[in-house]
């Protein structure tokens, strides 16, 4: 799903992962926001120079835990439409009272289906894009939202935020809050997901994090 933005980052060194969360695997073998971070963790360890880590959506709870004391070489965080938790607090406890959990079902062995993806997710999307991105989805494991942060990255590690206007997914209330906690706060007139329906306004985000580490 990252394809698009990557041809508007050609003169940068990309690397992308698959949380274990959230992984093409029966429900039983997905993973949780430990091994998502652990994997996060290792990914960045395996890259030369000063990384530049951008997170969306979920993928902000386990960048969040798994890149803590490594301001050596994370030089910057850009949560994008995502969530910035502190520790001590899960996505469930985060949003409690808020209108967020979006229409998924449990399925077998401790896993979310998404539904409704295409006006969540995808909102600013045509309707047959929005129909393959959703198809691309896998399910999700439940104990990833449950588990509570045991240290913050942002805590060390400069951040910014990208707010998406137009986001169904994550609460108003919970982007606006937890943009307070990143140094500097992007918007755009965009749904949950703007590094594929908006790729080059995301591009230029990440090219000004990466200024701001080079300059």
């Amino acid at each position: 799903m990252w394809n698009l933005l990557k041809t508007y980052l050609h003169n940068y060194d990309v690397h992308t992962l698959q949380n274990p969360s959230s992984a093409v695997v029966p429900p039983s073998e997905l993973g949780d926001l430990y091994a998502d971070a652990r994997t996060i963790r290792q990914k960045v360890e395996s890259i030369d120079g000063p990384v530049v880590v951008v997170a969306h959506s979920y993928g902000g709870a386990p960048t969040t835990e798994g890149l803590a004391g490594m301001e050596d070489k994370v030089k910057r965080i850009l949560y994008l439409n995502a969530f910035m938790p502190d520790v001590g607090e899960s996505l469930v406890k985060a949003n409690a009272g808020l209108d967020w959990w979006w229409g998924t079902d449990i399925i077998d062995q401790g896993a979310y289906e998404m539904l409704h993806a295409e006006r969540i997710f995808y909102s600013d999307f045509d309707p047959m894009a929005a129909e393959m991105a959703a198809a691309d989805l896998s399910p999700h494991s439940v104990k990833s939202f449950e588990q509570e942060i045991t240290q913050a990255a942002w805590h060390t590690i400069p951040s910014s935020y990208v707010i998406g206007e137009q986001d169904h997914a994550v609460p108003k209330e919970a982007r606006e809050f937890m943009a307070t906690r990143a140094e500097h706060v992007y918007r755009v007139d965009s749904g949950h997901s703007p590094f594929i329906s908006q790729p080059d306004r995301v591009a230029r985000f990440i090219h000004e994090e990466y200024l701001k580490v080079t300059s």
